[in-house]
Formats: structure tokens, sequence, C-alpha cells
């Protein structure tokens, strides 16, 4: 039995706790910021407002504070939106952790006084001295893990005893775990496909969709090499199975119908969407000042144009 702390009361982070409670471990969710999901998983019930179910009476809370570091955790799940990095990168900094950090947080970070790309466990480890991270990715859909549906995830560390150890406190019958050493190449993948399943979501019909799956796929893997990963990677869940969950039925591929269909993607967001949050698109806009710059577009044609319509406000 371990402590774990997820930090991030948001669907993905409270539905990680389930699988975590149910290997027998103490299990402690805080959020920082979302009223919202404070009042949820403060309540009795644990009514979760995203995932529409009660989370386990054993998930403890605890509302967000630097105390809640003072506590000894074998664990920290880190289950914030990318705006939320930096912010624990520097409470984690302050307060010197050295507690083993799992990140669940999908996405690039743009580094604009050294103009280059981070992945989030560069940015941890670069900016906030933060050691001992480890990143899990995958397809996996926040609702269908809380209501244990089967769902595979690769955990990634340079050390893959500590990805392992991971893997023995959180793996169950339904919620099963493979493991890696390519780090960056995992992290690669796993933000630039939400771009990608825009791309196929404009396609309009199964066979443009199906070529531009073909083609999303060579070009995460020119990426993942540019980013020096392992090329392989795009072969495993973390590539061509997240990229196909998001494809047939996200957010991103759902805005990409939209833009397919003559829309830009402001007029898109305030008909169809207005209180989603298209990750493909905040990527886009965070990793543009790089991408238009530094790479060549026949490289990635199809990265290249759809940032441009994004950042431009155009039609595809």
């Amino acid at each position: 039995m371990s402590k774990i702390l997820i930090i991030g009361g948001g669907a993905m982070g409270s539905a990680f706790s389930i699988p975590c409670l149910e290997n027998n471990n103490l299990v402690t969710i805080t959020e920082p910021y979302n009223k919202t999901f404070i009042k949820n998983l403060s309540s009795k019930k644990k009514f979760h407002s995203s995932l529409k179910l009660n989370l386990p009476v054993k998930l403890k809370f605890t509302n967000y504070s630097k105390d809640i570091f003072k506590k000894k955790y074998d664990l920290i799940v880190i289950a914030l939106s990318l705006a939320g990095i930096d912010f624990i990168g520097k409470e984690l900094k302050d307060l010197s952790v050295k507690t083993p950090l799992l990140v669940l947080t999908k996405g690039l970070k743009y580094d604009k006084n050294k103009k280059n790309l981070l992945t989030i466990s560069d940015l941890l480890k670069n900016n906030y001295n933060v050691t001992n991270v480890s990143v899990l990715k995958g397809p996996c859909l926040a609702k269908e893990l809380a209501k244990k549906n089967k769902t595979s995830v690769v955990i990634a560390n340079k050390n893959i005893e500590i990805a392992k150890w991971i893997g023995k406190l959180i793996s169950t019958k339904y919620y099963l775990t493979e493991f890696s050493k390519d780090v960056i190449g995992i992290e690669i993948s796993s933000a630039i496909k939400n771009i990608y399943a825009m791309v196929i979501g404009t396609g309009q019909n199964l066979n443009a969709e199906s070529d531009l799956f073909q083609k999303s796929v060579n070009e995460m893997k020119f990426l993942i090499k540019y980013f020096k990963g392992d090329a392989s990677t795009i072969l495993g869940l973390a590539g061509i199975g997240d990229l196909y969950v998001s494809a047939i039925g996200g957010r991103n591929s759902k805005m990409g119908d939209f833009l397919g269909k003559g829309f830009t993607f402001a007029a898109a967001k305030r008909k169809f969407m207005p209180r989603d949050t298209i990750e493909g698109e905040q990527l886009a806009r965070e990793i543009a000042p790089y991408i238009l710059r530094k790479i060549d577009k026949k490289k990635i044609p199809l990265m290249y144009h759809l940032l441009k319509i994004i950042i431009h406000n155009k039609k595809v």
C-alpha cells in the first residue's frame, strides 16, 4: 500500500484515482484553482460533473496549499492542464520536492528566451530543478477509464525500473501499463496527435480521413525523429494508439469536421463548441512560433497548414 497525491481534480485526474484506489493505495486528490471541481470533490457523494458519476468514497480530498507537500507521499501525480504546469513547477521548486513525479498532462511548451520547444518533463527539470519525472500517455479517455473500461497506457522514464515500479502501483485488470525509455518520443507523439486528430477530422468522408490518417502518421514519425526520439514510438500506444482514439471521437476531430465544412476556427468555436477546450488549438498556438520558423513545410505540410489556418483564422 502506497500513498499517492493527485494534483488536478479535472476529469483525468479524478478518473485516474479509481485504478489507484482499486490497487489498495491511499489516494489524496487536490485541485488548485477550479471552483467547480473543488465543490465536486469536497462533497459527500463526490459526484464529478465532468465524469457524470460518483467517485469512490475512499478518495480523500484536501484543499490545495503548499503545506500539502510537507506530508510524505510515495508518488505525486500531476494532472493539471498545460497552463498549470508552470504554476506547479514553481511550487515544487520553492519547496525542493524530491518525491517521484508522474505527469499525465499532454503538451509542449515554447521557451521564448531560448526559442525552442520543451516537453513537460524537460520543462520541469530544466526550469524548475525537478528530478525523477515519469510520464504516462496513451489512448485513455477519462470517462471510459472512470467506468473501468479496459484501457492501456505507457509509462516512460529513462530508468525503466522506476516506470515499472509505478506500473505496479496503478495497474489493475482493466488498467494495463506498458513501459518505455523513450520519454521524448512518448511526449512528442502524445502532444501533436491532438493537432493531427483535427487534421483528420477535416476529411469529411472515410476515404479522405484514412488518407489523412496515413499522412499524419508519417509526419508524426518525422517530428519524433527531428526531436531525437525513437521513430518506432509512433507505432505504440502514445502514437497511433492515441491518434486513433482522438481521431474517431475527440473534441479535436470534432473541431476538424467543422473546419472541413468551411468554418474558420473562431466561427466554429463560437457557434458549435463555445464551452469546449480544444487541446489541438492551444498546442498549435504554443508551438507555431517554433514550427513555422524552424521546420521545412515540405516535411510536415499538414501540420504547417493547420497551424496557419488557426493562427490567422483562415478556412481550410
